[in-house]
């Protein structure tokens, strides 16, 4: 160690001695450590291991400089192959220690040998000793060739390293070159959105001479863009080019006579929408030690432990959780499709989508309280209403409720289980999500993978999804089978990699499904499958044959400076804008959160505390009522949420809350008096 503490000893400069069989004695200035073995191999290991030590201490001790540290990985790849080079002479440097070593003990035991030889000893005893005296001789000759073969591996990096160099240099110069391309690609990209956005709304004049201009049939040649159907008709799928600035439908078949009403319908949807916020205050540059807090955390369950807002973003789950209807045109494009293995890919795109947004999120959000709420109404908007509620604090479970006039309805209950692992986190989702079309009746349901946060203790967070998604369409009986590649620094997939298969009622596949959790994913229809070899666990290989993909989904860009506003989405800014007629309840009143985002984080810690002791204390009067009915013989409800119930579910079996009505009817009575006072 480059320093002393108490309780240390300088191995440089120590004295190492055996007493007996068993015991060692580490002295060097007056202080002396006794150090006891189980047995005498073990003593002799122990004693191997500080003579090593201290012949690394010594040169060490005479080179102050000479601190062991590695390289920054920030600089160029010539000093990561230095250092590599280094390293290596290091441990070569090691194993001439060993051999010293080894060449000390083996001279020491043929000494004691050779002592044995010369005293008169029966002719059977001399012999063994002689050839162990032999074996001690070849294990110092094998030990020479070790360190040989070493030194020749060195030498050979060495001669090499130009090359490396070379290699790595251009390999370097290559990948800077593709980020500044895609930098300013997407520099520009979101320039034009902006611009897009900021355009002024059409007049109804200027609407119709646009209209006039490029015929009747302009407004749905505007939307749909039509893909080549290859050879096979079946296989057409058409995808909204951007679905994110149209915000209008296509004329609906078997409707041309009512093009007057649809023209102003169109013209109405056109009008200005509710300005919503594309910004929130930059996040404060406060630093914590992680592992300072996380440390007595390992092996727990992180929703029991009390977290301050340094490591949150300011989003509660309820809004996490609403989060997934970023990409809602999709199931808003799946009513649409005819047959139901085609609907299924839409579905599948949508289940992946909702994992785009945890790609920079390394913040954890919000534990709600119980009884906390969060709506999203954008019914005039985007056709949907939203609705969440923690039902439940341990184990902490959100419920929700999505219903769209656009022909779908949404419900999970999701509970969240979570264990700190040291080196990384993991977060586990429980709960499966339902989604059912209103004309067909196609119900289906799956359950989401597990996500892990990386480099807990030391280096950069990052987050990786990894496990299998089996979608089942409970109606008819298709599936698909989606797999989330867990990242391998060895591994050639693309990173983020997900792939899938669709597949009907008797099991013969329709179409494949490929992409990133965080970036697109494409569905292609098979057109011939056939078995291929066998793989090494002894399983049969599929090969399919499909048309070109066609791409369902494809991430939005993130907004402006979002590196400084937690990474959030377009989408994810607007969740926690202050609105009014919202139950008492909602997430976006809650104190500690509000002060938080306006990064007031002092204040928003003592709030965080000052609540989490409040709904404590509601518990503690909870559990004492529920003891009091005990001793009285009374039956004790416990917590009933207020906007959800408990049933069974027909499909799955499964006890979940569902929604059971009159959260927005007493929006607009703007009748809250239900409500419990939380915050």
């Amino acid at each position: 160690m480059a320093h002393t503490c108490r309780g240390t000893i300088n191995l440089s400069t120590a004295h190492i001695d055996t007493e007996d069989s068993c015991n060692i004695v580490l002295s060097n200035g007056g202080r002396t450590y006794h150090l006891k073995a189980n047995s005498e191999v073990e003593r002799q290991r122990w004693v191997t291991a500080l003579e090593l030590a201290k012949a690394k201490a010594i040169p060490r001790s005479l080179c102050e400089n000479d601190s062991g540290d590695e390289e920054p990985a920030s600089q160029s790849d010539k000093s990561e192959l230095h250092g590599t080079l280094k390293t290596l002479s290091s441990k070569l440097e090691d194993l001439s220690t060993c051999n010293d070593l080894i060449a000390k003990h083996g001279a020491a035991l043929q000494r004691s040998l050779s002592e044995l030889e010369n005293l008169k000893l029966p002719a059977e005893s001399g012999e063994k000793i002689k050839a162990v005296n032999e074996r001690a001789t070849l294990f110092r000759i094998t030990s020479n060739a070790m360190i040989n073969a070493c030194r020749d591996f060195l030498d050979l990096a060495e001669t090499h390293s130009r090359k490396w160099q070379r290699m790595l240099q251009y390999e370097r110069e290559q990948r800077i070159r593709l980020e500044e391309t895609i930098e300013q690609l997407a520099k520009q990209h979101n320039s034009l959105e902006r611009a897009c956005r900021g355009a002024p709304g059409l007049s109804s004049s200027s609407t119709g001479s646009v209209q006039s201009a490029k015929g009747e049939a302009s407004d749905e040649d505007e939307e749909t863009e039509y893909f080549d159907a290859m050879e096979d008709a079946p296989a057409f799928i058409t995808v909204t080019a951007d679905p994110k600035h149209h915000r209008y439908e296509p004329l609906p078949q078997g409707h041309a006579s009512n093009q007057s009403s649809y023209n102003e319908s169109t013209c109405k949807d056109l009008l200005p929408k509710k300005r919503r916020r594309t910004r929130i205050p930059d996040k404060p540059n406060y630093s914590l030690n992680l592992w300072s807090i996380m440390k007595n955390c390992i092996g727990k369950e992180l929703s029991k432990i009390p977290m301050p807002v340094n490591f949150n973003e300011p989003l509660s789950m309820l809004q996490r959780l609403t989060e997934d209807l970023e990409y809602h045109e999709l199931l808003d494009k799946a009513v649409k499709c005819e047959s139901s293995t085609e609907q299924m890919c839409f579905v599948a795109a949508f289940s992946v989508s909702s994992y785009s947004t945890t790609v920079h999120r390394t913040a954890k959000p919000f534990n709600p309280l119980l009884g906390e709420t969060y709506e999203l109404d954008r019914l005039e908007e985007f056709g949907f209403r939203s609705l969440c509620e923690q039902v439940s604090h341990h184990p902490p479970a959100a419920a929700h409720h999505v219903y769209s006039k656009r022909g779908w309805t949404l419900w999970q209950e999701i509970t969240i289980a979570s264990k700190f692992r040291g080196k990384y986190l993991s977060i586990m989702p429980l709960g499966a999500i339902h989604l059912e079309f209103h004309s067909s009746g196609n119900h289906y349901v799956w359950r989401k993978v597990t996500s892990t946060v990386h480099n807990i203790i030391v280096g950069k967070l990052w987050i990786d999804q990894s496990g299998e998604i089996e979608i089942v369409n409970h109606k008819s009986k298709d599936k698909c089978q989606l797999k989330f590649t867990p990242y391998s620094y060895f591994s050639r997939d693309v990173p983020r990699k997900v792939t899938g298969v669709v597949s009907d009622a008797d099991g013969k596949a329709h179409y494949v499904m490929s992409g990133t959790w965080d970036e697109k994913m494409e569905c292609s229809k098979i057109v011939q499958s056939s078995h291929g070899s066998t793989s090494t666990e002894g399983k049969q290989k599929t090969v399919y044959q499909t048309l070109s993909p066609k791409v369902l989904w494809k991430k939005y860009p993130l907004p402006e400076n979002a590196e400084n506003m937690y990474f959030f989405s377009d989408l994810a800014l607007t969740l926690n804008e202050p609105e009014e007629r919202v139950a008492p309840t909602d997430s976006r009143l809650r104190p500690d959160q509000r002060l938080m985002e306006s990064g007031r984080w002092d204040e928003a810690n003592v709030e965080k505390q000052r609540l989490e002791e409040k709904q404590r204390a509601v518990r503690r009067r909870r559990e004492a009522e529920a003891v009091e009915a005990l001793e009285e013989g009374k039956d004790y409800e416990g917590y009933i949420p207020l906007w959800f119930e408990r049933k069974v579910d027909a499909v799955t079996g499964e006890l979940i809350c569902v929604y059971k009505g009159g959260y927005w009817e007493a929006k607009d009575k703007q009748d809250w008096s239900m409500c419990p006072d939380i915050f």
